[in-house]
């Protein structure tokens, strides 16, 4: 089993994760998420905006494991924030997972009417469509705009986070309600200078493992969800093989002391909103 970590509304969610992010719906999806299933895995991260949740429903739907045993998150777009829009997606997201609710539901890019969706997710939460809501890319900045309106706390903020962009400002400001962290890109997107930083290439031999693993077990005692993303069997199989060691309070604040303060994404910069809102069509196939 893998280990939980208690959210601040009750729920246990897997410590660890199989990611979905840029892995296609041709077929890619549906055989990596079924493969992680087989391997051990219990929690699947995906979105709208990454057009497979369709292929991740069906490996679920198809694993033979029972539903309570798998713990599912989607997020909302931003073409769909405001209470009416979000309501609207959140069903849909359900219809094409193919499921009677989502384990959590996370505010994917919050720019807009975050509040509006806001209040969508805690109704949808009320109505038992969602166990659990949270968002995800709030800087302190962002999450000081928003959250301070919302009647319920989020359980998770998810954003990038690896040894090289530890968060610590972001972190401190989430322990006040005791939101835990999510990590996206937890081995830096292939990082290849962090894959092969001293600090980290040492302990993976002092302990007879990879870097990735000496990485993920770093955030896992950092009290950090994971969810590495693969599409390769030997890969995702090595990802959850991180429990059988543990790295000393020495080793802990070494890897500590590789933070930069800087990660690849600044949801703080201008011109993001629109980016975003150009990058994707959600509703290209409605």
């Amino acid at each position: 089993m893998t280990p939980t970590i208690k959210l601040n509304d009750g729920s246990e969610i897997p410590s660890i994760g199989f990611g979905t992010f840029q892995i296609p719906s041709d077929g890619s999806t549906y055989q990596a998420v079924s493969e992680a299933l087989k391997l051990g895995y219990r929690h699947i991260d995906t979105a709208v905006a990454y057009f497979n949740e369709a292929e991740v429903g069906q490996a679920i739907k198809d694993s033979g494991i029972p539903r309570d045993q798998i713990w599912v998150t989607s997020k909302l777009w931003l073409q769909d924030f405001g209470f009416d829009a979000a309501t609207k997606a959140i069903d849909t997201s359900l219809t094409k997972l193919g499921l009677d609710y989502m384990d959590l539901y996370l505010i994917h890019q919050p720019y807009g009417d975050v509040p509006g969706a806001w209040r969508a997710m805690e109704a949808a939460k009320q109505a038992g469509k969602i166990k659990s809501i949270g968002v995800s890319n709030m800087t302190p900045k962002i999450w000081e705009k928003f959250v301070p309106q919302f009647a319920t706390k989020p359980a998770v903020n998810q954003v990038e986070f690896n040894p090289y962009f530890q968060q610590k400002s972001l972190r401190a400001l989430l322990a006040v309600d005791d939101v835990k962290l999510e990590a996206w890109a937890p081995l830096g997107q292939g990082n290849r200078a962090l894959l092969n930083d001293p600090v980290i290439t040492k302990l993976a031999e002092k302990y007879g493992k990879d870097a990735g693993q000496i990485i993920l077990r770093f955030e896992n005692q950092s009290g950090v969800i994971v969810f590495p993303k693969s599409v390769h069997v030997a890969r995702i199989k090595s990802n959850l093989d991180i429990f059988d060691f543990e790295l000393t309070p020495t080793e802990m604040t070494t890897i500590e002391q590789l933070d930069t303060g800087k990660g690849r994404h600044d949801p703080d910069a201008d011109g993001v909103q629109e980016m975003l809102l150009g990058a994707f069509d959600v509703h290209a196939n409605d």
